[in-house]
This record gives C-alpha cells, structure tokens and sequence, in this order.
C-alpha cells in the first residue's frame, strides 16, 4: 500500500453560472484561484456542492477540462465522477485522470429515491472501476446515495479492491464509522476524510481522519483548525474549530449548496451567486444572516476580490 499520499484541506469548488444559467468560466477561473490562494491542500470538482444534478454531460468535461488546466499542478485536484453505470463511470474516470486528476470520487450507485444494488454489485462496481484507472478512488459515504455501507464492507473494499484507499464518511455517527473502518481496514484505508462542511470535523480529526472535505468559502479558517491538529497543537485546534463553528453551522444547517457561491459574490470574485433553476435561490434573511457570522470572523473570501 503507498504512503498516505492526500491529506489536508481539499474544499469542494462551486460551479458559478451567468444569470442566464449558462456557465461562466472566468468567473470559475477566480473561484479556483481564490480557493488555492486562501489554503486549500487541494480542491474537488463536480460534488454535489457543485450542484453537479443540474449540469449536461457535455458541461462537465468542459468544466473538467477548464479547472485542471487552470489550475495546472498547483494543487491535487479530485474530480467526481459518481453515475449509475459502470461503464458510464469507468469512462468518465478514465477520461478524469487522462486530463490530471489526482483522484476520482464515487457515490456507489444510486438514482433517485429507490434504485439501489446490493453490496455484491457495488463491490462489482468499483472493481471495475479500479481495473480502468490507475489513481486512486475515494467512497463517497453519503445519505444522498441512501445506500447502507457498513465500516466492514468498506473495509473489506479497501483491502481487496486496489485502487480504493479514500473514504469521505458523511453519515451519522461519522467519528464512530470512521474509528471502526480505519480498525478494520488497517493500512488499506490511506485516507479517512471527514465531509459534510465539517460540522463533526473535531470529532472526526479525534477519531483519526486525516482529510476534510468542505465547502470552498473559507478554507483559510478550515486551516486554523486541522493544521494545528496536525502539528499535535490539539488545544489551539478546538478553538479554533469553536471560533469557526458558526460559520460551519450556517453553511450546513442553513445556506447549503449557495454559501460559497453568496460567500464569493459578496467578495467580489464571482459575478452571480445564482443556482440553476429549479434549486431554488437563498433566501435574503438567509444570506444576510450568513454575512453578518462571516464578517465577524473575517474570512479571506470577503477580501480577496
């Protein structure tokens, strides 16, 4: 098994839109470069907090291939490449690390409320998966997918399939699940991640994830908190995670999918905050109420622009 090779702060990137709803690259362009100047390790593309539902086929290896030329190896980039299919899957990975990605994330499949597979045909399905790339694949562990992936069969995914090694776990009980998978899964687990904007981050940093996944608005102050947990500064971590937490709180429990995008257009690096129809767009007393937490921390996205 290689070394731990990502770890850090790798905040999800928003896709910005024009009021039209067509896409706007340089505004994408600012976005990414804002997000690597304010501290993100690396970044990932095409998450669900990039409302990746509501882009075409043709839109993602156009955004794909704008980012990771864009960003052009300043930081690892992890592209999403989550579909039903296999093969859909498999081609859209490959595709992936052909362009640069460093990693592919990967919901197990899924479509709407009720199409689900049972842990035969997922274990299928990122096997296949692995044997068409070489990078690695981080399990993307998410009530969205309404799929139940216990820490056994993720650990038994991780030992036996090669190239699954990262796990961003957002369900309930992360810190557990998280505990349980790195037990079991020993050195075939690389990278045990937090996610979900790190609202349970300093749990999961004391169950021993080694990774966070979050919302791209404020990375610098995600950096306050896991770079001092790294260092052993446990104490300096968990002020500042309780100093940055209502912020976190806000983007999770309330601002959602949006508060980068209102983040970014309140700094000036992004000229539309718009989501496509029809998600709908925040609610004014939601973006005043999430400015007046961010301004009280003073983040670099209300600067940078």
């Amino acid at each position: 098994m290689h070394a731990t090779r990502y770890q850090g702060v790798f905040p999800v990137v928003p896709t910005t839109f024009r009021e039209d709803g067509s896409l706007d690259l340089p505004s994408q362009k600012r976005c990414v470069d804002f997000m690597i100047d304010a501290g993100s390790t690396g970044l990932c593309i095409l998450a669900n907090f990039s409302e990746q539902f509501l882009l075409a086929d043709e839109e993602r290896e156009v955004l794909t291939r704008a980012i990771l030329e864009h960003v052009a190896g300043r930081v690892p980039v992890i592209v999403t490449t989550t579909h039903f299919s296999t093969e859909v899957c498999a081609a859209r990975s490959r595709r992936a690390q052909e362009q640069g990605a460093a990693m592919v994330m990967v919901m197990p499949p899924y479509h709407g409320a009720t199409l689900r597979v049972g842990e035969e045909k997922i274990h299928e399905f990122y096997a296949r998966l692995s044997d068409r790339i070489a990078i690695p694949i981080m399990i993307q562990d998410a009530p969205v997918a309404g799929t139940p992936l216990s820490a056994a069969f993720l650990a038994r995914m991780a030992r036996e399939i090669e190239h699954v090694a990262y796990f961003k776990i957002e369900t309930a009980g992360a810190a557990s699940k998280l505990r349980e998978l790195i037990r079991l899964g020993g050195e075939a687990v690389e990278g045990p991640w937090d996610g979900e904007e790190g609202i349970t981050l300093l749990p999961d940093l004391e169950a021993g994830a080694t990774g966070a996944m979050t919302g791209g608005g404020y990375p610098d102050g995600i950096r306050t908190i896991l770079d001092p947990w790294q260092a052993g500064r446990r104490d300096e971590a968990a002020r500042a995670y309780e100093r940055w937490l209502p912020l976190i709180n806000y983007e999770n429990r309330q601002g959602g999918i949006l508060t980068a995008k209102a983040l970014m257009k309140a700094g000036g690096i992004i000229d539309c905050e718009a989501p496509r129809h029809p998600f709908p767009a925040m609610h004014p007393a939601v973006r005043e109420g999430l400015l007046a937490v961010a301004k009280r921390l003073d983040p670099l996205v209300l600067r940078w622009g």
